[in-house]
């Protein structure tokens, strides 16, 4: 009751003040009147890594009312008209062959308990229809996205889990290969190619993924992961915190030969705010942003862009972004560019929205299809701690059984030369 009260007495005086600001700023006041008619969908935050980090997903301690040790809390979102938001369900590389099912599994909870705790803000959303029910409402749709392919263990079961449990994207890898796909890091030349892009499981992931309606995203995969993935897959994909490599030479951002076939595709490309992939430097500013989204719409046009702004998984953001409060800054910039209004509502909501139908008509039209059951190989996967549960590995010879061999054949020599 004492909070309704207050927010009677200070929410007029925001918007009043907020009106004022922004009145005097006309590109400003237009970019908030577009984010009223279209929602701001970003495919990318990191706060429920940051719950993990500080309170080690221990919600009830926490007031994402105010929380201030993050770039995003609710006071935040609603000053910066976030629609709808991809939650990233991440655990770190250094979980693989070990807990990260477990962990991933944890992160889902915690967005879905974040939604539990404040349902007047956020409604958990797993569908492009979702989406705009929750923006009619005027609450933040949280979707859910799993960072990394290391968190399904290189298992299609627990992918499928997953999605029941509203994942609706992987990133195939993060910062580290997996059984079945290459990292960035390959074309960086830090890590070494193990599969030449996907391997033949990596191939039957994408397919399942295509039948259950999870979107693929390519952000944090080597160039030739990106294009074996763009001719393959039936549905669209999306890089969910992504630049323009041209204007930042960096292996995270995505070539202008990509984005080319994106547009050919109608995927989406949805810009990343951190200052090393915005400009390569420690430094950036909101202009520097609006550069990688000019550029993505000369190449591939606008209907391949999107935000994807990577808040509280980056050290550093653009001055003038310092969080998720100061995004209509950037759609004000882009107006200042001359983008027309159309253009903006497009890289607001309208692309990704347009994604995730036709991710779902693809899954409608693969319904009838059975899931893949088919299991990665075991060779490729044994590792001391997995078990081999439903292999039949009973024709492989084991490695001390065949240097027990080759030392019985050597002492069975040594005896008939002695002899």
């Amino acid at each position: 009751m004492l909070f309704k009260v207050v927010s009677a007495v200070f929410l007029p005086l925001w918007v009043c003040s907020y009106v004022v600001s922004s009145a005097e700023d006309p590109l400003l006041t237009r970019a908030l009147k577009l984010m009223s008619e279209t929602p701001l969908i970003d495919g990318h935050n990191d706060l429920p890594w940051q719950l993990r980090k500080q309170f080690n997903n221990q919600l009830n301690n926490v007031d994402l009312d105010k929380l201030n040790t993050t770039h995003t809390n609710i006071e935040k979102i609603k000053e910066g008209r976030l629609g709808a938001q991809f939650w990233s369900a991440y655990v770190p590389c250094e979980t693989q062959y070990k807990d990260a099912v477990r962990q991933t599994l944890e992160q889902i909870d915690v967005v879905h308990r974040m939604c539990q705790k404040y349902p007047e803000d956020f409604m958990f959303a797993t569908s492009s229809e979702d989406i705009m029910t929750a923006f009619k409402m005027n609450k933040t749709a949280s979707l859910i996205g799993v960072e990394g392919g290391h968190s399904i263990d290189s298992s299609l079961g627990t992918l499928r889990i997953m999605y029941h449990m509203g994942v609706r994207y992987l990133t195939l890898t993060h910062s580290c290969n997996t059984p079945w796909a290459d990292n960035w890091l390959v074309d960086e030349g830090s890590d070494p190619s193990e599969h030449n892009g996907l391997s033949p499981f990596g191939k039957q992931l994408i397919k399942e993924m295509n039948r259950l309606g999870m979107l693929i995203d390519l952000a944090h995969v080597t160039v030739k992961v990106m294009t074996q993935v763009l001719d393959m897959s039936k549905a669209p994909v999306i890089f969910s915190h992504s630049s323009a490599y041209t204007i930042c030479k960096h292996k995270r951002n995505v070539p202008d030969d990509i984005l080319k076939i994106v547009k050919e595709k109608q995927g989406i490309v949805m810009v990343n705010f951190y200052n090393d992939y915005v400009t390569c430097s420690k430094r950036a500013n909101i202009s520097d942003v609006a550069d990688h989204f000019d550029h993505i719409k000369k190449v591939g046009g606008a209907d391949i862009v999107g935000f994807g702004g990577d808040y509280d998984g980056v050290t550093r953001v653009p001055e003038g972004l310092e969080d998720v409060s100061k995004v209509p800054k950037v759609v004000a910039e882009l107006l200042r560019r001359g983008w027309t209004d159309g253009e903006v509502k497009a890289a607001l909501g309208e692309n990704l929205l347009r994604v995730m139908r036709e991710a779902e008509k693809v899954r409608d039209d693969l319904k009838g299809s059975p899931p893949d059951d088919v299991p990665i190989p075991y060779e490729e996967v044994e590792n001391t701690c997995r078990t081999s549960y439903g292999y039949d590995i009973s024709g492989a010879v084991h490695p001390l059984s065949s240097l027990a061999v080759l030392l019985a054949l050597a002492l069975q020599a040594f005896i008939t030369l002695m002899i």
